[in-house]
């Protein structure tokens, strides 16, 4: 790069970061200040910070978005002062819920900071356990989808009929393999810096320690209470987490291969004390800025990071009519109040709010809502009703202990043919028509269902962390106690 290029990148940059740094407030230029010291001494000192790498993991919601921004900014302003700042490696993982949608709101924020083409940023995605760069056109790979769906379908048979119904709730092993693996890519990182909320933190921790013991991971048995613990984890589960839930079956590898170097010490450097705020009055940085759509309200809804709130929604209200002998409506009004109270006390905007009440509270929209969910299950997940409400009785593990409950609930017509199901689980040789009605139904192949059938749930590892971390915000704790939030007292 010659020297004429390099003046005028540099003169853009400045562009850049003025441009950003004239959406601060005054409270957000001090915390800007804070996060280059806490930066600076991380790195040993400001004649080694040209040197130090960290990590962050970009999921394309609100909240992340800022936080990009937050260490752009920090890391322009260390390069106005001094010979050299700290490098930054953006990462994200594809999955079937990244939708294009998300995909083009990671593609304004990089962007409109200009970071392809800055050599001390690297952006990259994830897809199929590649490393690769990242690309907001490029679909998730055929590959890709499958593996993240048969992950998902497998971690939710094995939390059993008991458990609670989680849309996607194995992404959080996904997301600990990629923290695992994407510090030690290519030189590897110094740190991982995230803005996560405590509560956020126990959620994430909780969930990876739930995914873990169902993949059949020996991990310690005191939960971790935030993410300065997660690399402790890590080690416990690696090099691979899912080698136990696919014993004897072909998996693929982390690739390329060759740019994995053997695992470097990372810490975590906690930013939440310096990015947390008012939506409402970051909105204008996030919005004119960085491009984010101001009808993006399921953003803002979403209570797990791994699923739409409409899917949420939608498996609790399946959960609610089939198990618990309410109604659908009950279910999915009991999610929506939970995380309606939930956006209110990190300050969400009324306006989003208001939007998440006329999408999703209007009762005689109901109907209308489930299609849409069935079809985004469908376009995201890969599944159909039936295979959303096989997942839903997990009739295969602990040998098809639930298996009668579920024909007799879903499927009639299969009870005369249950003695050939169970036949066809323990591996002999049965019709070809029974095989594949059990491949239909559960949208898994026969020899996952039949180890399936070996396996034992574990329905409420880490939900306790969860809970405690709720009550400690104010949080009803549990789907019972959730109804006192009733909708209307809260407009």
């Amino acid at each position: 790069m010659s020297a004429i290029h390099d003046q005028a990148m540099n003169y853009v940059y400045q562009q850049v970061l003025q441009r950003l740094l004239s959406f601060f407030s005054r409270a957000e230029r001090t915390a800007l200040q804070l996060l280059m010291q806490r930066l600076v001494v991380a790195a040993g000192g400001a004649e080694r910070i040209g040197h130090y790498k960290v990590l962050m993991n970009h999921s394309g919601t609100p909240d992340s978005c800022y936080t990009l921004a937050f260490l752009r900014a920090a890391q322009l302003s260390i390069a106005g002062r001094a010979p050299s700042t700290f490098q930054l490696r953006v990462a994200t993982l594809r999955m079937g819920t990244t939708t294009p949608a998300i995909m083009e709101t990671l593609h304004r924020s990089y962007s409109a900071l200009f970071v392809y083409d800055d050599p001390r940023v690297e952006v990259l995605m994830v897809d199929n356990r590649e490393v690769l760069p990242f690309s907001h056109s490029a679909p998730i790979s055929d590959a890709g989808r499958e593996l993240n769906r048969a992950n998902m379908l497998m971690l939710g048979h094995l939390r059993g009929v008991g458990g609670v119904f989680e849309a996607c709730d194995d992404g959080y092993l996904a997301m600990g393999e990629l923290y695992g693996q994407i510090t030690r890519w290519d030189g590897g990182v110094d740190a991982l810096i995230g803005g996560e909320t405590l509560r956020q933190q126990k959620q994430f921790l909780a969930g990876l320690t739930r995914g873990a013991a169902r993949a059949g991971l020996r991990m310690s048995l005191e939960p971790e209470q935030s993410f300065d613990g997660l690399f402790s984890i890590l080690e416990q589960l690696r090099p691979d987490f899912y080698r136990e839930l696919y014993a004897g079956h072909e998996r693929v590898e982390w690739r390329p291969q060759e740019r994995f170097d053997a695992r470097r010490a990372a810490s975590y450097i906690d930013v939440q004390d310096l990015v947390t705020g008012n939506m409402d009055d970051r909105w204008p940085l996030l919005s004119e800025f960085l491009g984010l759509q101001p009808d993006e309200v399921d953003a803002q809804l979403r209570e797990n990071p791994f699923a739409s709130p409409l899917l949420s929604a939608h498996f609790r209200g399946l959960q609610a009519s089939y198990l618990k002998g309410q109604t659908y409506e009950q279910g999915f009004a009991r999610y929506i109040q939970r995380a309606l109270l939930m956006m209110r006390k990190r300050q969400v905007p009324e306006r989003f709010c208001d939007q998440a009440l006329e999408l999703y509270g209007n009762p005689q929209t109901l109907a209308e809502r489930r299609m849409q969910a069935n079809i985004e299950a469908q376009q995201t997940l890969g599944l159909s009703e039936a295979q959303q409400l096989c997942l839903l009785f997990t009739p295969f593990v602990d040998e098809g202990a639930g298996l009668e409950r579920f024909l007799r609930r879903c499927h009639p017509g299969m009870l005369v043919a249950m003695p050939e199901v169970y036949k066809a689980l323990q591996g002999r040789a049965v019709a070809e028509q029974v095989m594949q009605w059990m491949v239909d139904v559960s949208g898994l192949p026969l020899h996952l269902i039949r180890a399936l059938y070996g396996m034992r749930s574990v329905p409420g590892t880490g939900r306790e962390v969860i809970a405690q971390a709720a009550c400690s915000e104010g949080q009803s704790c549990s789907d019972e106690t959730d109804t006192r939030c009733d909708l209307s007292a809260k407009r």
